[in-house]
């Protein structure tokens, strides 16, 4: 086999001086469409884990190679020669993968420049944000295979609501960005061509805001996933007053009355 041929997970750090750095992930197995086997799976699970240990990581962009696809869907051949043993390994290396992303403590963007199909789409939902091109198609084909969709597909009624998750996993069939988008399962579509600025722009943001209110926003979020709401609300108070265990909140909102004076004199 070429070694273009052979599955990776290729990560780009990209410094972004004083902001930190941001990193770029590409599931790159662009022959069979990015589909996820098992060696790729425990590439990815484990990139991400180290990425998520860098004290300077401000984002993680997530990417699948050649164009055709995000992911289109973990390997139907691995998965036809499955027992109920190995189907049990398997999909638990599927929600590994998942998990890792969802646990990573910045955000994740979810860059989809074609195919998000099964074990690719419930990887998109467990990003913070999806960026599509408007050739992208998504769907959850499990059941046309004779297997549910599991996993990370409970994401989904919580983004598109229960009446289009029942649709989506009962009815297994694809859809387009612009549905993806109306339906609420991704934030933004754009041409192919502007994918990349897009992207750029969602960053752009990101490191506009202060790196330590991001973290802990996001760790917050997660918490709200499974916690009732009295205790949701609990939790943002506590992650309130730990916003203000560091720095952050002093320098950014002093920077901010600076502007705002500077402004004010100007006569803006």
């Amino acid at each position: 086999m070429h070694a273009a041929d052979v599955p990776a997970v290729n990560l780009r750090i990209e410094s972004r001086g004083d902001s930190g750095c941001v990193a770029f992930v590409t599931i790159d197995n662009a022959r069979r469409l990015n589909s996820l086997n098992r060696q790729l799976m425990e590439r990815f699970a484990d990139a991400i884990a180290d990425l998520s240990g860098r004290a300077d990581l401000r984002a993680v962009v997530l990417t699948g190679a050649g164009g055709k696809a995000f992911v289109g869907g973990a390997d139907i051949d691995e998965m036809a020669g499955l027992d109920a043993a190995g189907a049990r390994a398997f999909i638990t290396r599927v929600h590994r993968c998942c998990a890792a992303v969802r646990d990573c403590p910045v955000p994740v963007i979810a860059r989809i420049g074609g195919h998000a199909l099964g074990a690719g789409l419930e990887l998109a939902a467990a990003c913070d944000l999806r960026i599509a091109a408007d050739t992208a198609r998504f769907g959850m084909p499990e059941v046309r295979l004779g297997i549910p969709s599991v996993v990370e597909a409970a994401l989904l009624p919580a983004l598109v609501g229960w009446g289009r998750a029942r649709q989506m996993l009962l009815l297994g069939e694809t859809f387009g960005a612009d549905d993806a988008e109306r339906w609420g399962l991704v934030e933004q579509v754009v041409p192919p061509e502007g994918l990349d600025a897009a992207v750029e722009h969602a960053l752009a943001a990101l490191l506009a805001c202060g790196p330590e209110s991001i973290r802990i926003q996001k760790q917050l979020i997660r918490r709200w996933e499974d916690l009732p709401l009295r205790e949701a609300i609990a939790a943002g108070i506590d992650a309130f007053a730990q916003a203000y265990s560091t720095e952050e909140p002093a320098a950014m909102m002093a920077r901010f009355r600076a502007e705002h004076r500077a402004r004010k004199a100007r006569g803006g």
